[in-house]
C-alpha cells in the first residue's frame, strides 16, 4: 500500500465484484455492495465496461482482464460465502477485509458481531461510503491495524472478540502479499484465537499459471507485490501444525466447475487461485 491512501487492490477486487454483480457470471453470486463501496473513478469504470468490449487495444485488454477476474471473484466468492453460511458462527473476523460487504449483504450474519480488521487508510475510505448500505451482521466492528507496528492479537481483544466462542476467520486474497514469515505469525495468532468449531477460510496463490507474472507486475505497480506462493501440501502441512485441518483445498478450474460450468474454460487461466476451507481440531493456545 502507498502511504495514506486506502489499498488500490481492494478496489480492484471490489469493482471485479460489481462487474460480476451487474452481468450475472456466476450462479448464486450477488454483491448489491460492491459498486457503492467503490470510489467514484472505479465506479465510471465498471459503468463502462456495461458498454462491452472496446475497439482500442489497450482498453480492450483492460476488458478482458476485468472481465476473467470478475468471473474468478465470482466463483471465490461463493467458495467461502458457503463456508461461512455452513459454520454459523456468532463471530467472523475478515482479515484484510478492504471493500468486503458481507456485513451488509448477508442476513446469515443477523446474529453475529463481525470484526473487520485492515489498515487504517483502508477503513477510512470504506467507512465513508457504508452508510448508504443497510446492514445485516447485528453488529460491525472495524479493528484498524497496521501490520507493521500494531499487534492484532491486542487490537482483536480489545475491540471484543472471544477466543472462547468459535469463530470464522476469512484471509481471502491477503496471502499472497505476505511474506511466509507474516502469514505464519498471523496463523499463531488465529489459532491462538480460535475456539474449538471455529473455521477457517483463505484464498492464496500456488504455482503455475501463465497469468501470474502478469498479474504480479500489476499488483506491484499498485504497491502491493506478491511475497508468497503455497502448493496444496505445503498449505494443508502449515494449517496442520496450527491446529487446523483441511476440508477443502481446490483450484479456480475445478471450483468454476461445481459452481460455474459455463466459465471453467476460461477460469483455466487463473489455475494458480486456489481457496481452502479448515477447521479448528484443537482447542486454542
Amino acid at each position: 500500500m502507498k502511504p495514506g491512501h486506502g489499498s488500490q487492490t481492494a478496489v480492484l477486487v471490489c469493482a471485479a465484484r460489481a462487474i460480476a454483480h451487474e452481468a450475472k457470471l456466476v450462479p448464486r453470486f450477488s454483491d448489491p455492495t460492491a459498486l457503492e463501496l467503490l470510489p467514484d473513478a472505479s465506479r465510471a469504470l465498471v459503468r463502462a465496461h456495461r458498454e462491452g468490449p472496446p475497439k482500442s487495444l489497450r482498453a480492450r485488454f483492460r476488458y478482458e482482464f476485468m472481465s476473467a477476474r470478475a468471473a474468478m471473484m465470482g466463483v471465490r466468492t461463493v467458495i467461502v460465502d458457503d463456508a461461512v453460511r455452513e459454520a454459523a458462527a456468532p463471530q467472523v473476523v475478515i482479515l484484510g477485509a478492504g471493500l468486503d460487504g458481507r456485513a451488509w449483504r448477508m442476513p446469515e450474519l443477523k446474529d453475529a458481531i463481525v470484526f473487520e480488521v485492515d489498515h487504517p487508510d483502508t477503513q477510512r475510505e470504506k467507512t465513508a461510503r457504508v452508510g448508504s448500505l443497510t446492514q445485516h451482521a447485528r453488529e460491525v466492528k472495524f479493528v484498524a491495524v497496521d501490520f507493521t507496528r500494531d499487534d492484532l492479537a491486542e487490537r482483536l481483544a480489545s475491540a471484543g472478540h472471544d477466543p472462547s466462542q468459535p469463530t470464522m476467520w476469512i484471509w481471502e486474497g491477503v496471502v499472497m502479499y505476505l511474506t511466509p514469515a507474516e502469514v505464519e505469525a498471523t496463523l499463531r495468532i488465529i489459532a491462538a484465537r480460535s475456539a474449538a468449531g471455529s473455521r477457517l477460510a483463505i484464498v492464496y496463490i500456488g504455482p503455475g499459471g501463465f497469468l501470474v507474472p502478469i498479474v504480479a507486475l500489476a499488483v506491484r505497480r499498485l504497491g502491493e507485490p506478491f511475497r508468497s506462493r503455497y502448493r496444496a501440501s505445503e498449505m494443508r502441512e502449515l494449517l496442520a501444525r496450527h491446529g487446523f485441518d483441511v476440508r477443502m483445498d481446490e483450484g479456480l478450474p475445478a471450483s468454476a466447475a461445481r459452481i460455474a460450468p459455463a466459465i471453467e474454460k476460461s477460469s483455466r487461466r487463473v489455475k494458480h487461485m486456489r481457496s481452502v476451507i479448515a477447521a479448528r481440531v484443537t482447542t486454542a493456545a
